[in-house]
């Protein structure tokens, strides 16, 4: 009977269901570990970095050159072959530990972002140096008078091991000190509360008889290893090198261009920047000097090089004087990015739809600011985008709806002129012309909306507010798959129906790929992240609905034109 065939169909659907999550559940169990955190096996203790994998090791190559041509680099102080010591600073957004060996950045954690939802609440862990991964950021002296030279590294000396931002303290000012013969050197950081912008200074009071000159580097030195595992399935975000040249705004750099090539550059201000999912570090030197950029592939190593000098200046004797840059290490904040460097912003990469994609967010943005869910948000942004092309829309549905209406005259026309292609052609297009149909017509609105919802499709990517965002009931975080694919079978559902509304194509063979194309992108959607589903499966709904409502007043007549 037919009640046993849909109950058989029925459980062996639940079966399969089953099954795919045992399997999903095994692939989780048996994945590679996510790197996200950077912290390696091979440390005895993953919480603290290793201090130097070859603290006497040459630095030639490393550093960058002096770019004034007309002053001779000397070494002025013996090499430092001392490893240092590690000091921590705290503020309430960051986590950072300075090597007194030069004063590099060797490891940041962000607080406010954890390495996963279900992982104890450890914090992200963007920057680290460990026996077999390098991201470290690096900045120093060089020049004629120059502390950092391809012999070594100074080594600073500082009060404390440790340094937190008090809670009635809006800023977390740290000193260390070197002295170069009778020039007293201090190298500060400045955190300040709520901020992932931190301030590198170089502090000379120059007592000595001569003329002090020397230049600011800062660069990012980082190995080619991925921070996240890839399940293969739609889009990969960027992880590379960007900065703003003096040809593009925005220039990507992947580690497989940099092993071609290196790249320079001189402009007036600018930034450099090492790009992943959701998280990005920069240096932004001064930006009312011409500063100097240099991309490169350290030889025969694993390791890429990305920074900047700025111009040397002279310190008088008897006089005082700074070099400054600052360094951001932390989320895509694309409002807070934007106001530290012109086109900063841009790498939040919405790809070249960035013009339409930028006030979409703007929208979802602030929706945010009123609902405070990032998944009602995204609903009711998808509802408001679907009213503004409600009438293109109804164009669309409505020819659909005439398409299907003429569907049984159609079919008669194809038994009487069956075998003759071209007399059934013109017999199509006359009842086409009679019943004032275009069947292009379901097609053109639907192309015009395509650039917004691919657009909206990356800001859902992209975003890293969404990022650990729930939502309702089982969704805790949009940014993920839904763990159950409750979403992804609900809009293979939806849009199941939505073809149901649709008329069937006039090939047998293209309506068999209509038919198999729910299945397929329930498949593919199930590894998408939640909130692009949960954005897919509320315009499926808006969509049938708005298209059942034609439909119906098509076949009563009540909507012929």
């Amino acid at each position: 009977m037919d009640w046993q065939r849909s109950l058989l169909i029925g459980a062996m659907l639940v079966v399969l269901y089953m099954l795919f999550l045992e399997w999903n559940t095994f692939e989780e169990a048996h994945k590679p570990q996510v790197d996200s955190s950077m912290v390696e096996a091979l440390v005895a203790d993953p919480e603290t970095p290793v201090l130097s994998s070859a603290p006497e090791q040459s630095l030639s190559g490393e550093l960058p050159e002096v770019v004034d041509s007309g002053i001779q680099e000397s070494v002025v102080a013996a090499a430092q072959t001392n490893q240092g010591h590690l000091v921590t600073l705290v503020s309430d957004v960051l986590k950072v530990v300075v090597d007194t060996r030069g004063g590099d950045i060797v490891r940041i954690e962000l607080p406010q972002h954890l390495s996963e939802l279900d992982d104890g609440g450890s914090p992200f862990i963007l920057l680290n140096r460990t026996a077999t991964t390098t991201y470290i950021a690096q900045s120093g002296l060089i020049g004629a008078n120059g502390t950092d030279t391809s012999s070594g590294r100074p080594v600073f000396t500082v009060k404390s091991d440790s340094y937190t931002l008090g809670e009635a303290e809006n800023s977390l000012q740290v000193d260390m000190t070197y002295q170069q013969d009778q020039v007293a050197i201090t190298k500060r950081f400045t955190l300040n509360r709520g901020d992932y912008l931190m301030e590198v200074s170089y502090l000379v009071d120059n007592q000595s008889t001569e003329s002090w000159q020397a230049g600011l580097f800062g660069q990012i030195k980082r190995d080619s290893h991925s921070p996240q595992v890839s399940s293969g399935v739609g889009m990969s975000p960027f992880l590379g090198a960007a900065l703003h040249t003096n040809e593009d705004n925005y220039k990507k750099l992947d580690f497989k261009d940099l092993e071609k090539a290196p790249f320079k550059d001189s402009l007036i201000g600018g930034w450099v920047s090492m790009i992943q999912h959701y998280f990005i570090s920069a240096w932004v030197p001064d930006q009312s000097v011409e500063n100097h950029f240099s991309l490169r592939k350290l030889g025969g190593q694993d390791l890429y090089v990305l920074g900047f000098t700025s111009p040397q200046i002279s310190v008088a004797p008897g006089a005082t004087g700074e070099l400054k840059a600052a360094f951001y290490a932390g989320p895509k904040d694309q409002y807070r990015l934007e106001e530290i460097s012109p086109y900063l912003d841009l790498t939040v990469d919405y790809g070249w739809l960035w013009w339409i994609a930028k006030p979409i967010f703007w929208v979802l943005y602030h929706i945010h600011g009123v609902v405070g869910n990032w998944g009602w948000s995204i609903i009711l942004l998808t509802m408001m985008i679907k009213l503004g092309f409600f009438k293109l829309s109804a164009t669309s549905y409505r020819s659909m709806a005439n398409m299907r209406r003429l569907q049984p005259e159609m079919a008669r026309l194809k038994d009487l002129y069956g075998d003759d292609r071209q007399k059934l052609s013109q017999e199509t297009m006359g009842l086409y012309k009679r019943e004032k149909v275009n069947p292009m017509g379901g097609c053109l609105p639907i192309l015009v909306q395509m650039p917004v919802f691919i657009s909206l499709y990356w800001v859902l990517f992209e975003s890293v507010e969404l990022r650990h965002a729930p939502w309702i009931l089982w969704i805790n975080d949009l940014s993920v798959k839904d763990p159950y694919f409750i979403l992804p079978l609900l809009m293979g559902a939806s849009m199941f129906f939505q073809q149901k509304l649709n008329p069937t194509p006039p090939d047998p063979m293209q309506a068999k790929m209509m038919q198999m194309m729910p299945i397929a992108f329930t498949f593919f959607f199930m590894f998408f992240p939640a909130g692009l589903v949960l954005y897919w499966t509320v315009n499926n709904l808006l969509s049938i609905a708005q298209q059942w409502v034609i439909t119906r007043q098509i076949e009563q007549g009540s909507g012929k034109k």
